[in-house]
């Protein structure tokens, strides 16, 4: 039975989407028709101002964490992780939003923190520092992504095979999303943080 009711409650968990009702509720608008078009934090950040976007962060990271501690209570560690799975392409592909969603980026941060947080912290870290440096929160995303894999072969991720398998889907899925920024960031044209 769990492994149906987990993929499921966790997908419609990350359908909710946080972007869109923040922009409905406090500025009346549909985020998605505003700025890149993408329903996630960095575009609320960008259009909504930097208190609003904040809530859509924290938003979008508290779906993560909800989902896998229903994943972890429902089907232990593998539950937990095909939640965190399930979470990120609800908020993708929300089915309440016309499959309109965002990147998954808080979300896969959030579900894997909960999961393997050493390595979620060094990755959010090379992430954070990358985009500081580089002014690009897109490429801060995707080497965030890749730092992630790349350590679940390491000795700090203890979750075996399944962890590798899991964060590879939601690196190939990340890079997917972002391939408007990959485009934009190969031309020289891509957004920078504070334009």
């Amino acid at each position: 039975m769990e492994i149906f009711l987990i993929p499921v409650l966790s997908y419609l968990i990350g359908s909710f989407s946080s972007a869109y009702v923040v922009g409905r509720l406090f500025k009346k608008i549909d985020i998605r028709n505003h700025g890149s078009g993408n329903a996630g934090a960095t575009n609320a950040l960008r259009i909504m101002g930097k208190k609003l976007g904040v809530l859509t962060f924290l938003m979008d990271f508290a779906k993560g964490i909800i989902a896998v501690l229903i994943g972890l209570g429902l089907g232990g560690y593998s539950g937990g992780m095909s939640a965190a799975l399930f979470a990120v392409l609800g908020h993708n592909w929300p089915i309440f939003f016309k499959f309109k969603g965002g990147k998954g980026i808080a979300t896969t941060i959030a579900a894997l923190a909960m999961l393997q947080f050493p390595i979620t912290l060094i990755s959010v870290i090379a992430g954070v520092v990358t985009a500081a440096i580089s002014r690009y929160v897109s490429l801060g995303s995707l080497v965030f992504l890749t730092v992630l894999f790349a350590l679940t072969f390491t000795g700090m991720s203890d979750g075996g095979a399944i962890t590798s398998i899991i964060t590879f889907i939601l690196m190939i899925l990340g890079y997917y999303r972002h391939k408007g920024n990959i485009k934009r960031l190969i031309k020289g044209n891509e957004n920078k943080i504070g334009r």
